[in-house]
C-alpha cells in the first residue's frame, strides 16, 4: 500500500528522484545538496521514508521507483475523492466547478474523455 500523504519537502525530493531515477544514492546525495541543500543524512533518512511510505526503493545504492509520478498523482487523487466525497467523482465534479470556472476547452476535453469511455 503506498502512503500519498508526503509533506512539502518530501514531495521535492520525490520529484528529485523521479526526474532523475534509476539514480545511483551517492548521486542522488549530490542532487539534494544541490538542489534543497541537505546533507547525506538528512538525504538517506527522506530516501528511507519514502521508501517505507512504498513509493521508491533502494537497492545494491540504486534509488528507482516502485510508483511512478503518475500512478502517484492518480492514487493522491483517488485518495482524495474517496475521503471526501464518498468516492464519487461526480460529486467532487460538482464541487470543484462550483468554485473553478472551466475554460471552453477543459469543457471540450471532458466530453471527449466521457464520450471515449461511452464507446
Amino acid at each position: 500500500m503506498v502512503d500519498t500523504n508526503l509533506a512539502k519537502k518530501e514531495s521535492e525530493f520525490a520529484e528529485i528522484i523521479w526526474d532523475n531515477e534509476p539514480i545511483s544514492s551517492p548521486e542522488l546525495v549530490k542532487l539534494a545538496e544541490e538542489k534543497l541543500n541537505w546533507k547525506k543524512s538528512t538525504t538517506y533518512t527522506m530516501l528511507k521514508i519514502l521508501c517505507k511510505k512504498g513509493i521508491f526503493k533502494n537497492e545494491k545504492a540504486v534509488v528507482s521507483k516502485v510508483v511512478s509520478k503518475d500512478e502517484f498523482g492518480f492514487l493522491k487523487g483517488k485518495r482524495l475523492i474517496e475521503e471526501n466525497f464518498n468516492g464519487s467523482l461526480p460529486a467532487f465534479m460538482t464541487a470543484f466547478t462550483s468554485r473553478t470556472k472551466l475554460s471552453e476547452n477543459e469543457i471540450k476535453d471532458l466530453y471527449e474523455l466521457l464520450d471515449s469511455y461511452m464507446k
